[in-house]
């Protein structure tokens, strides 16, 4: 039997800069004994030549529907809306379609039409704990975005669009520009500002908890809470209302009383100016911030909440937040997956890739035979 083939292709969701696999990832895998073909990318973090350097072949941009069956495709976001081809192959990426979310059936349907699989990296695990995951990038930049919306409500006065955003070259960077937003604000309010942050013990919540530290927010104003402090009690909470900006990184995995909505905003007691919805269950119908509904995007960081008070409110809703460090975000996920990358050769055999096929299998199980059929006329 021939080395296992593994394509990674270039991604096209808007300004994802991250990479499932790095240089040095791509150079384990092929000193494994796999052949690693890399699409060339316009917009991956890594040069097309950072690949080639260490023996990958690259493949044209987009060129992965081609690729023969057998070989295993690698990726990192959701593939377009508006393509509905089956699909083929075996798909290690997250597709954003287990739970509900809308679009789900069209997304989910396309591999069982095409005989393909799904290996979904946001559900790989090892002993109940995922064996890898962006969380910590995710909460770091998303509260540092907060940071900046915060900044950008006190200086315009409204809840205006915040402007656009680009990745960063490095942390040290992203972490000088925060400091500047958030002495700005100060410097208008007299004050610190108060950060709630809900998920705090996970790897979302600390990258959120240790941004806040890394700009100097003081302890006492970053409150940090877990499944006690939301067990205690049900939703909605002053205690979000009352913090000038409130961090979600929980994990959803059932309905919960919300943790804000509506009628709690509009109290004459809100001090709440940003909602960064780092978990970004944005069109789940158990959504525990059921204040918007649409996903922002790093050109249009933030939409407004209609609220009856002062201050302004705005969220964000972006679903792909690590990208703003897209190196140090990539390497640290690649490098985390890369003992499972390594057995992919294996991978029905294999515990952590197996339990991907089962739950694969089991949620095709509950797609509505009309959505398949909807699925098939179209093509």
């Amino acid at each position: 039997m021939g080395a296992t083939t593994l394509h990674l292709r270039s991604e096209t969701k808007p300004l994802e800069h991250r990479s499932a696999l790095t240089p040095t990832t791509a150079k384990a895998l092929i000193d494994a004994g796999y052949t690693v073909n890399v699409e060339r990318s316009p917009v991956r973090i890594f040069e097309d030549s950072d690949f080639e350097k260490v023996g990958a072949t690259l493949v044209p941009e987009g060129s992965w529907p081609e690729a023969p069956k057998e070989h295993i495709i690698i990726g990192l976001k959701e593939l377009p809306e508006n393509d509905t081809f089956p699909l083929k192959h075996t798909h290690v990426q997250f597709a954003h379609c287990y739970k509900n979310q809308g679009g789900w059936e069209q997304v989910l349907s396309r591999f069982p039409n095409g005989q393909g699989t799904l290996l979904d990296l946001e559900f790989l695990a090892e002993k109940g704990r995922r064996v890898a995951a962006f969380g910590y990038h995710a909460g770091f930049t998303g509260a540092a975005l907060a940071v900046q919306a915060w900044n950008h409500q006190l200086q315009t006065g409204t809840s205006d669009q915040m402007p656009g955003v680009k990745p960063y070259d490095n942390e040290a960077a992203l972490i000088k520009k925060i400091k500047e937003e958030l002495a700005q604000g100060e410097k208008k309010t007299g004050r610190t500002p108060r950060a709630l942050v809900i998920g705090a013990l996970g790897r979302c919540g600390r990258g959120a908890v240790e941004l806040f530290q890394k700009i100097g927010l003081p302890d006492q104003n970053i409150i940090k809470w877990d499944m006690a402090e939301t067990g205690a009690k049900p939703g909605p909470y002053a205690e979000i209302i009352e913090s000038d900006i409130f961090v979600n990184c929980i994990y959803l995995s059932a309905k919960i009383p919300p943790f804000i909505d509506m009628e709690s905003l509009n109290g004459s007691n809100r001090k709440l100016s940003v909602v960064c919805d780092v978990s970004c269950d944005t069109t789940n119908p158990h959504n525990p911030i059921p204040i918007y509904k649409i996903n922002t995007t790093f050109s249009h960081p933030t939409v407004p909440v209609e609220v009856a008070n002062e201050p302004p409110l705005s969220v964000i809703s972006i679903d792909h937040l690590p990208t703003l460090l897209p190196r140090e975000a990539s390497e640290a996920f690649s490098n985390d997956l890369l003992p499972y990358l390594k057995e992919l050769k294996n991978w029905e055999s294999h515990p952590v890739w197996q339990g991907a096929e089962k739950l694969f299998k089991e949620k095709c199980d509950t797609l509505p035979q009309q959505a398949e059929k909807d699925h098939i006329k179209g093509l």
